[in-house]
């Protein structure tokens, strides 16, 4: 089974590509929703956390703890 563990600020790949082209997304917040924001355009979504562990494909870059 894939480890899907996210924590807030982590960079994550979705399984399907926001319409600007990019795939790369930024949590943004944490709770029952989960606010990602798009690296591409800055466009943000927020979707129940039990949908975005379906349509969470990987974490790509971990949060290094000392953003604000």
């Amino acid at each position: 089974m894939n480890d899907k563990s996210f924590d807030l600020h982590d960079v994550v790949e979705m399984k399907k590509q926001h319409p600007c082209g990019e795939n790369r997304w930024k949590i943004i917040r944490m709770g029952m929703d989960i606010r990602i924001k798009c690296l591409g355009c800055d466009h943000s979504v927020m979707i129940p956390r039990k949908e975005f562990s379906k349509k969470m494909k990987k974490v790509l870059e971990k949060s290094t703890g000392s953003e604000a």
